[in-house]
């Protein structure tokens, strides 16, 4: 069952049901773990408004490659939102706001501690004007702590949380990821969070305070590290493309000049990596019985599959190991993506209509419901497109909106 990209204008009602239809969210958060973690939202029914100020949008819209001038990582960020400008450090942008609030289900927003508090809009405020308010709260280094003010990125968490000093070759460099892994692991728990405070809301009626650090998530992913190192002081060293866990697990050329990944996490994968390789032999030695013992042994094992595998080409190599039960994957760039049959069937990758660029590619959904799928309503939409309609629905007059535009608060 593919998820569908239903292309829509904002405020129009789409054929499939959405199990967060009803719920509303203000995203007044910036690149990028807090306005990803709405657009999640966003993508299974939320009402999303998408709140900036009117001269300094979201910097993620300049972020990357754009298109005659339409930043394309936007269009996937901001997708399924409805965008309005508003300065809230003005008087009346804070009033507007608080009716905002009055409405809403869940503000998420990334300022530095403190900033919401110096606007009268911190939790006090926010609570009051809406008890059932789930107010998230996405920073660097948390709301607390000697680090709380610092200024925080994703990078910053990658290198902190040991992700970084694990991450390279033996001999090289520690490695950061070319891409925002922290803040996108961030993203998926602060939508996690969300839910499950909305979850407690029903049971006690009120609404709390998320406090989301992004340095915190990915060290959750990252394993037993802190448990490993508090039982044993041991410290994971860097190995590149190989486990100390498994082998062979490691990347490896093909007589075609492209290559493969081989996992052998299950002792039986193992094996029959061994016999498909033409090395059977080596199954019977005593430290091929366990995991971590045959990563000992990685030189061996590697030159094994990779010898075998070099010799043939990449199409023989994935049939092989398909007809072998063996765990094998080609290393694929994102042209490979866009064509590659699996993604296809589940059409991970899927096509939006867009009023501006015309039909454009992206990301769908992230996982398929059977009885209530998301959806991709529309691209992310131009700065502060939906002013007028959304302050209108909150009872502002036109005459009121003109005014807050001439006063530089919309």
């Amino acid at each position: 069952m593919t998820q569908p990209a239903v292309n829509a204008v904002p405020g129009s009602v789409t054929a499939a049901p959405a199990p967060l239809t009803g719920l509303r969210v203000l995203d007044l958060a910036t690149l990028f773990a807090g306005p990803l973690a709405a657009t999640m939202l966003g993508d299974f029914g939320a009402e999303v408004v998408k709140v900036e100020h009117p001269s300094r949008p979201d910097p993620s819209r300049g972020h990357g490659p754009s298109k005659d001038g339409i930043g394309l990582w936007w269009k996937i960020l901001g997708r399924n939102k409805r965008t309005i400008t508003l300065d809230l450090s003005k008087p009346a942008g804070r009033t507007t706001l608080l009716r905002l609030v009055s409405t809403a289900d869940v503000v998420i927003e990334n300022f530095r501690p403190g900033t919401l508090e110096k606007w009268d809009l911190g939790w006090d405020e926010l609570s009051a004007v809406n008890p059932r308010l789930v107010l998230t709260r996405v920073t660097g280094f948390g709301q607390f702590g000697p680090y709380a003010r610092r200024p925080g990125f994703g990078t910053l968490a990658e290198a902190m949380s040991g992700f970084a000093a694990m991450t390279g070759e033996p001999d090289a460099p520690p490695t950061l990821p070319p891409f925002g892994l922290a803040d996108s692991i961030a993203a998926l728990a602060t939508s996690y969070a969300v839910m499950t405070a909305l979850a407690a809301r029903e049971r006690t009626g009120e609404g709390q305070v998320v406090d989301m650090a992004i340095i915190e998530p990915i060290l959750t992913v990252l394993g037993p590290q802190p448990t490993w190192y508090d039982q044993l002081g041991h410290v994971q060293p860097r190995t590149g493309n190989r486990s100390q866990n498994n082998a062979p697990r490691n990347t490896y050329r093909t007589a075609d000049g492209t290559w493969v990944a081989v996992s052998t996490s299950a002792q039986s994968v193992a094996e029959r990596v061994m016999r498909l390789v033409g090395r059977p032999e080596l199954i019977d030695e005593p430290w091929f019985a366990s995991g971590a013992d045959r990563a000992r042994h990685a030189d061996v094992l590697d030159a094994a599959v990779g010898d075998w595998i070099a010799r043939h080409d990449r199409a023989d190599v994935l049939a092989a190991f398909e007809k072998a039960e063996a765990a094998v994957a080609p290393i694929q760039d994102v042209r490979d993506v866009m064509t590659d049959p699996q993604y296809q069937a589940l059409d991970t990758v899927t096509t939006v209509d867009d009023p501006e660029l015309g039909p454009l590619r992206m990301q769908n959904v992230l996982f398929r419901l059977s009885a209530t799928p998301g959806a991709i309503r529309w691209a992310g939409r131009p700065h502060g497109a939906d002013t007028e309609e959304v302050l209108t629905e909150l009872g502002l007059t036109p005459a009121d909106v003109k005014e807050l535009r001439e006063e530089g608060v919309v």
